[in-house]
């Protein structure tokens, strides 16, 4: 079994475009990520065209067009936002870097689709929401966690039907392998990545107020650590945090790069949503020692216990809502709200965090 790292998680999933072909054209520039891949499959698979793409690293664009061989290499950022054809910036540069594309993405005329994490800072933030609101143009955000895994789209669908009652309880575990020799340096530069609960807490954070249907949240404690990396020194291997959401939910979440080597996937990421007539698990990347499949969903409630295997039967909904919202300027796939709600509570569980292991 291959044993991803988490960098290079690119889902792909049944095309569903919604969209005819040259309809809503995209480029990808910052290939720093490995989750540029899984941005740009989702998009493809909605029926989006990738025409450029541009890194100033030659052997990220060329495993880049290994993969997508029928993509331009543009000679310059400059090029591709000179492009009127080009609807959507993709990008996944380093963190610090992703605010800064955006706002000359927007600055275009384009819409801006980046990794998570969104945001480095409180102040890029703030520089963002000035940006929409003078353009009108969507900084969407990548959290994959939710948007790129069926059994959490599935798990949506459920609570939207009543299946759980009220969700009152979200727990949240984001394990990754860490793979170090794998990693850019960047990756080990808190200055460059923003920290764990920043950077992986991110996908907690944007699951909980989306399951858990809050606007706001406060976070009442946190803490990061470096427990087994002392050869990174700025790198944090674990963080947790708790939230209160503004609906009275609660939620408890912990990222850590410290899956073992004998685990059959990157992580064994896991979420547990409580609500007052039911509760689910959702088993997302594998079923240890059950079944190296992931997107295993488990519902309790008053009709019983249910099992449901969901790999290849959900599909990812989220990419086709995003071109159409970006055709139609509305937001069906998730609001300018809710994704720099995520991003400004990361950020702050990270400013508030204890250190742990000193």
């Amino acid at each position: 079994m291959q044993k991803h790292d988490g960098m290079n998680y690119a889902p792909a999933g049944k095309p569903n475009p919604v969209v005819t072909p040259g309809e809503f054209i995209f480029a990808a520039i910052g290939l720093d990520h490995g989750h540029i891949y899984g941005m740009c499959n989702g998009l493809r698979e909605a029926g989006a065209t990738l025409k450029w793409v541009y890194d100033s690293d030659p052997a990220k664009v060329a495993a880049f067009c290994a993969v997508y061989p029928e993509v331009r290499i543009a000679r310059s950022e400059q090029e591709i936002m000179q492009d009127r054809e080009v609807r959507l910036i993709a990008g996944a540069a380093v963190p610090a870097e992703r605010c800064a594309l955006g706002l000359r993405a927007m600055s275009h005329g384009k819409d801006y689709f980046t990794d998570k994490t969104p945001f480095t800072t409180l102040e890029q933030l703030a520089q963002a929401k000035a940006k929409t609101a003078e353009t009108g143009l969507k900084y969407a955000v990548y959290y994959s966690e939710r948007l790129h895994v069926e059994s959490a789209v599935f798990a949506g669908q459920l609570i939207e039907e009543g299946a759980i009652g009220r969700v009152v309880q979200v727990l949240g575990l984001g394990p990754h392998r860490l793979n170090a020799a794998s990693r850019p340096p960047w990756f080990f530069d808190r200055s460059l990545y923003g920290g764990i609960l920043c950077d992986i807490g991110s996908h907690q954070i944007e699951q909980f107020l989306y399951f858990a249907g809050c606007k706001d949240a406060v976070v009442t404690s946190s803490k990061v650590a470096n427990y087994a990396n002392k050869a990174f020194p700025e790198l944090e291997d674990y963080g947790d945090a708790t939230l209160v959401g503004d609906n009275g939910a609660t939620n408890y979440f912990r990222v850590d790069w410290l899956t073992p080597d004998g685990l059959g996937t990157w992580g064994d990421g896991r979420t547990i949503i409580l609500g007052t007539e039911g509760y689910m698990e959702l088993r997302k990347y594998i079923d240890i020692a059950r079944d190296p499949q992931g997107d295993q969903l488990y519902l309790v409630n008053g009709s019983g216990e249910k099992h449901f295997s969901l790999s290849g039967q959900v599909g990812y909904p989220y990419f086709g809502r995003l071109i159409l919202d970006c055709l139609h300027r509305t937001e069906l796939a998730m609001t300018q709200e809710h994704a720099f709600k995520a991003a400004e509570l990361c950020l702050i569980a990270q400013m508030k965090a204890v250190r742990m292991d000193t």
